[in-house]
């Protein structure tokens, strides 16, 4: 320790002393108030918890300049609105058991963060009121509350905000960028409650200015109004191609819509997660949801879905982060196994089927481009007979069996023939006509016709068939000669033996080796010869992110996938009608055939009428 030099002046010792409440406040605005986006999000579940059926959100400049939120609830009483903008002072709990939260707000800092950071205004009138009444706070000073008109419910007006912080302003992205921020926690919020009405009007222009998002109130019961909010939000594509969720396990239950895997998307912009109604971001959860779809799905594409996990309030904390934007389940486990079983239950439910859009987007590749600036439409006028006319065409020509030359007759492929009663057409995928650069089956069905990827579909078929036969007879371990011995930290090292049971059940072996390394004895004999070290560090790095490892099980099923890839059909070759038939029938039989390994369709499905209006019939 060096000694201190006599003639050099010593600061005093810093003192300890008490925030100002306004700094305070703007501090707590920091971590609680990012973005625009925040505070709409903070206010509008304000409006939620009293209990609103209809939300008006207001907008200028992304946010900056207003945001204004009306909304029909119980409304503030006037002697408690200075206690409303105060810090932790909230209606929603009495503080006595932080883990039964049964409301979206808690804390009570929403509105002091906002009133220290902008000009807040709040109207109100409770329900039963004589009059409404208003106070105003401007940078955290301020607070007279004064009468007001409004005839029921509350309105909170934000303007200006981080005018008190302008450093907070340089971190806000455009307008643009902004507003899109705002639509997009509205439309969360708006499919957390489906019989609330929620409308969102950016001002920026002046006047009534535009209506960005809208949905009016659902009914029905919980999937009815669910799926009508979904299809609102999200699109009516992905309301058709979504298949309902309805799994419970020990007191967990999971609701919601997943979409097909054909109806994947190049980013997970397409998943909203919430827990006991509250929009939430977690990682477990994520990542569960694309474990469901790892066997699907390849690594560029990320389903869609709107999933719910209910529960009661104790068996998760909700106070993990001042945003409440992140969970921590008490038995994490519990529910990522219950989201992976009940999404792949349901895909496995879906069959063969494959999501509408693959049709719509076969249609839209093969129609012409329009030349010039309106495109000129024909109208042929010519009408497709009916059923019944076709039938008496073919009965006024065909020739009668006594006839000369009825046993020369064209065959049945040449000419009309009436069908039959058990006719293959009625089946999903209908009868097979033809095969086309002997990769493509061509399938004719009761109202349309069906275009099959041979070496896709028997990929899946025989992917499958594999998986089947693996789980049924286990998987293969081969002994090593001299067991690889992997050196790991202690903690490493006793969190792998915790799953050992686990990992046997795959054919993976270990047993501790002392000093805090594990020999691996067996590896599973479907990889061949494997780098035990590497294979050690991927499994461990997903227990430490996810609580449990799905990394060799993933790479087992990699090499099924690569088998069933080289022994399925391949392109080029020739396949006779039965043969043609029977990968139909098999592909009806079979969960997940609609999508290869990769999550590519294996079949598109084209309607007579869509076909018809491509020449013009229609």
């Amino acid at each position: 320790m060096r000694a201190m030099a006599p003639n050099i002046a010593v600061d005093p010792a810093p003192q300890i002393h008490q925030l100002d409440e306004t700094v305070i406040n703007r501090i707590a605005a920091g971590e609680v108030v990012e973005r625009p986006a925040s505070a709409v999000k903070e206010l509008i579940e304000n409006a939620l918890d009293a209990g609103a059926g209809r939300i008006t959100v207001e907008i200028a400049e992304g946010g900056k300049r207003l945001i204004r939120i009306t909304d029909d609830g119980c409304g503030i009483p006037a002697c408690d609105l200075p206690l409303a903008l105060a810090r932790h002072a909230t209606s929603k709990i009495d503080g006595s058991d932080l883990l039964d939260i049964r409301s979206f707000g808690f804390r009570g800092e929403a509105l002091a963060s906002l009133a220290a950071v902008g000009r807040l205004s709040l109207t109100s009138r409770a329900t039963g009121a004589a009059e409404a009444a208003r106070i105003a706070v401007e940078g955290g000073t301020g607070g007279v509350v004064s009468p007001a008109g409004l005839t029921r419910g509350t309105i909170v007006e934000l303007r200006d905000l981080f005018f008190a912080t302008p450093a907070r302003l340089k971190f806000l992205r455009t307008d643009r960028a902004e507003t899109q921020a705002v639509t997009d926690i509205v439309k969360r919020l708006a499919m957390a409650e489906p019989s609330v009405a929620f409308t969102l009007r950016d001002l920026t222009g002046g006047g009534d200015g535009r209506i960005v998002f809208r949905a009016d109130a659902e009914t029905g019961d919980l999937f009815d109004a669910l799926q009508g909010r979904l299809a609102r939000v999200l699109g009516a594509d992905f309301a058709a191609n979504a298949l309902a969720i309805d799994a419970t396990r020990e007191g967990i239950r999971l609701t919601g819509f997943a979409a097909l895997p054909t109806y994947s998307r190049g980013a997970a912009v397409a998943q909203f997660l919430f827990v006991n109604g509250r929009p939430v971001r977690d990682k477990l959860l994520i990542g569960a949801l694309r474990g469901a779809y790892a066997d699907f799905l390849s690594r560029d594409r990320h389903p869609a879905a709107a999933l719910f996990v209910d529960c009661d309030p104790q068996l998760v904390d909700v106070n993990v982060h001042p945003a409440k934007a992140e969970v921590r389940f008490r038995d994490p486990g519990l529910v990522r196994g219950l989201i992976v079983s009940a999404l792949r239950h349901a895909l496995a439910e879906a069959g063969h089927r494959a999501s509408s859009t693959v049709a719509g987007a076969t249609l839209g590749a093969m129609r012409p481009e329009a030349s010039g600036p309106v495109a000129y439409q024909r109208d042929y006028g010519v009408q497709r007979p009916s059923s019944g006319a076709l039938h008496l065409a073919w009965a006024a020509q065909a020739p009668a069996p006594e006839a000369p030359g009825f046993a020369e007759a064209a065959p049945p492929s040449a000419r009309y023939e009436p069908e039959a009663a058990t006719d293959p057409t009625d089946r999903p995928l209908g009868a097979a006509r033809a095969q086309v650069h002997e990769n493509y089956i061509i399938a004719q069905t009761a109202d349309g016709v069906v275009i099959v990827d041979q070496h896709a579909a028997h990929e899946r078929l025989v992917y499958e068939r594999l998986k089947r036969q693996m789980a049924e007879n286990g998987v293969a371990a081969q002994a090593l000669l001299i067991p690889e011995i992997v050196t790991l930290s202690d903690d490493d090292c006793a969190r792998l033996l915790a799953h050992a049971e686990t990992l046997a059940q795959l054919g993976l072996t270990l047993e501790p080796f002392g000093g805090g390394a594990v020999a691996v004895r067996e590896t599973p004999a479907i990889l061949g010869e494997v780098d035990a070290t590497a294979l050690l560090a991927d499994i461990l790095d997903e227990i430490a992110d996810l609580g449990e490892s799905a990394a060799l099980g993933a790479r087992i099923d990699a090499v099924l996938s690569r088998i069933a890839c080289h022994g399925s059909v391949r392109s080029g070759r020739r396949m006779r009608a039965e043969e043609m038939n029977a990968l139909l029938r098999e592909m009806e039989a079979t969960p997940h055939s609609g999508q290869c390994n990769h999550g590519r369709p294996t079949y598109v499905e084209l309607k007579l009428s869509d076909i018809e209006r491509l020449f013009g019939r229609t």
